[in-house]
């Protein structure tokens, strides 16, 4: 999954992007390179290039008379990287946990099924691997979520797809989100059950056994995620 930039431009990237993702550039709304340029300190130059990395995104835009302005949501590049990531910086937004609820349904059964048939012992030992991990963080919330991520991500590799092993960069950017709230909360399901079930599916090659298993893992997970959503609605002033 693409990290956080670095370096003035990377920097030039980030802050514009954050901004057009949360809202604060809407759709439409023409972005100045001169206030850009002098509000970050940058030279004519940094502020260029990153203007082009964003609109190879196909967040922003450039026309002659017009400016530079945000394009229409629907020709963003959700599925990059970048895009994927800034979605879920601050305040979680509940149509992308939707959205990801709904994408992790459709991919993570299939590809169990597919890791079922084609796993081999590399890939069930780092499958233990990341299941040892999870069992050893304990309260540590970011260990839980590494090890989480390292779970998912061998079991897509254990697909032996290379497409469906590209769907990594979706699922990880949700699961970033949701497993920070779920794991630094005191509310969430012991999570290595529900792994262990998906694991021995997929070692004993029962291709159903391993869809089900994830079925029951994202049931359990969005229940919990429920939970806490619900809970912060509560404690919300009227």
């Amino acid at each position: 999954m693409n990290r956080p930039a670095r370096g003035l431009h990377g920097q030039a990237v980030e802050i514009i992007g954050e901004r057009i993702l949360r809202g604060v550039h809407a759709p439409g709304d023409s972005i100045s390179p001169d206030q850009i340029e002098r509000e970050l300190g940058v030279s004519k130059t940094v502020v260029r290039e990153a203007l082009r990395v964003l609109a190879s995104k196909g967040l922003i835009d450039s026309r002659q008379k017009r400016g530079t302005f945000v394009r229409p949501r629907s020709d963003w590049n959700l599925l990059d990287g970048d895009l994927l990531r800034w979605q879920g910086l601050g305040t979680p937004d509940a149509a992308f946990l939707d959205n990801l609820g709904e994408v992790r349904a459709i991919v993570e059964p299939a590809g169990a099924r597919l890791a079922a048939e084609r796993r081999d012992e590399a890939d069930l030992a780092a499958l233990e691997d990341a299941l040892r991990q999870m069992a050893a963080a304990g309260d540590d919330a970011q260990a839980a979520v590494e090890a989480d991520l390292a779970f998912h991500r061998a079991l897509l590799a254990a697909a032996h797809n290379e497409l469906l092993t590209r769907m990594e960069v979706v699922i990880e950017a949700g699961l970033r989100v949701r497993d920070h709230l779920v794991h630094g909360s005191d509310h969430g399901s012991d999570a290595v059950p529900a792994h262990r079930a998906v694991l021995d599916a997929v070692r004993a090659r029962e291709p159903e056994a391993a869809a089900r298993a994830v079925h029951a893992l994202l049931a359990q997970a969005a229940a919990d995620l429920h939970h806490l959503t619900d809970e912060a609605a509560r404690r919300e002033p009227e």
